[in-house]
């Protein structure tokens, strides 16, 4: 995607000064899918959607030169998920960025959070195994077609997905999927912009390293349900390019709360298949591993994704057959607990890591600051599922910029 976005200039060698803002009153209808068996029954989902954004038109910005002008802003959102009894409603605020794929058809990608006001109850709402705790993460992503557009208004069609989870914090947590379209109407507070010539901008590079520490919470298994820290650090190097994409990799180390409780409880799975836990538990509660990462600086903002590769997890084949276990009752009344198997998957997500969010830096990264601070809001997966979200804390050092003409 950020490849398309670097080549996707218009062939016009002016563009229109625009950097007023805009709104967007929103309408969507779709489907909610099912998140579990017995998943309660559902009309279609409906959603009142006001954003407010700005156009980032002008010749002062080089990140959105550099992605060819994308509009950002935050949008309100109230959703009915079409079952007020068992699922619901939710009011969501989410900052989001909008980009020019092709002609007339746009991307509009957002992160931020939903409060759900209707949660799974083991007894009055067993069934709703979506979501157990108010304050969630969301996700949403479109395409957006113009239909009919002036200088004032651009009517549009759209497609797309929207997602809410609690990032591990409570189970279960199997998350609300929905499948949308949508009408909305752009409108504009300015029709007259001034025609300036397209911004030219020199190539740059700038090494950076970088440190960071946070403050995540999760918890262990539906039978470990409370919240739990998980404390964090990691360091990087990487490069700046054109001030505005940010590729680096480095170490991370986490402590998990849940596993050191769980070791030195000396639960019964730890005593009988893995006693040498017992001998330290920090180091068995311990995680270290390696990742890359990518971000998109949009002037105080950052949109960070990470990919990681897990050296010491030692703790997850417990949190695996927990998780992936279940119970029942048998017919003399005693309950029986089943553990998970390991197979191809448990691979998979022991090894890999993840994590994706939204960084608030103190300076404007456009003028290349030697020196930054931000605050983080991350969720954190084993490979494609949530494991912890977090805060983060985190410092930047850039070296010197090194510029190159056309």
């Amino acid at each position: 995607m950020i490849l398309s976005f670097v080549t996707s200039w218009a062939q016009n060698d002016r563009i229109e000064k625009n950097n007023t803002v805009f709104f967007i009153p929103e309408f969507q209808i779709g489907k909610t899918m099912e998140a579990n068996d017995g998943f309660p029954k559902t009309n279609l989902q409906t959603a009142a959607i006001v954003s407010l954004g700005l156009h980032n038109s002008d010749d002062v910005k080089e990140w959105a030169a550099r992605l060819n002008f994308p509009k950002t802003g935050i949008l309100f959102a109230f959703i009915d998920f079409g079952n007020s009894d068992k699922l619901g409603q939710a009011f969501s605020i989410i900052p989001f960025a909008e980009f020019l794929l092709l002609p007339k058809v746009y991307l509009n990608v957002g992160m931020g959070a939903s409060y759900m006001n209707i949660l799974y109850d083991e007894i009055k709402n067993p069934f709703n195994r979506a979501i157990t705790t108010n304050l969630n993460w969301s996700f949403r992503s479109f395409i957006h077609f113009s239909l009919k557009a002036n200088k004032s208004w651009d009517w549009r069609l759209g497609a797309g997905y929207f997602h809410h989870s609690n990032g591990h914090t409570r189970l279960p947590n199997q998350g609300l999927n929905s499948v949308l379209a949508s009408l909305s109407a752009k409108i504009n507070t300015r029709t007259e912009h001034e025609l300036i010539d397209k911004p030219e901008y020199s190539r740059s590079s700038q090494t950076y390293i970088s440190g960071r520490i946070g403050f995540g919470l999760n918890v262990l298994s539906e039978e470990f349900n409370s919240k739990k820290g998980v404390y964090s650090l990691a360091f990087d190097l990487g490069k700046i390019i054109n001030k505005t994409f940010k590729f680096g990799g480095g170490f991370y180390y986490r402590f998990y709360q849940h596993y050191y409780d769980y070791i030195k409880n000396e639960e019964p799975l730890v005593i009988e298949e893995y006693p040498l836990f017992l001998e330290n538990p920090f180091v068995y509660a311990s995680n270290f591993g390696l990742y890359g990462s990518a971000e998109l600086l949009l002037g105080h903002v950052g949109f960070e994704f990470e990919m990681g590769l897990n050296i010491h997890k030692p703790f997850y084949s417990i949190d695996w057959r927990l998780n992936q276990g279940y119970s029942y009752t048998n017919a003399n009344g005693t309950l029986i607990k089943v553990l998970g198997e390991f197979d191809w998957y448990y691979e998979i997500k022991r090894t890999v890591s993840a994590r994706m969010g939204l960084k608030y830096y103190l300076f404007n990264n456009n003028r290349s600051p030697k020196y930054n601070l931000y605050l983080g809001a991350h969720i954190n997966a084993n490979f494609g599922q949530a494991d912890f979200t977090d805060l983060s804390l985190g410092y930047v050092y850039r070296f010197d910029l090194n510029d190159k003409q056309h």
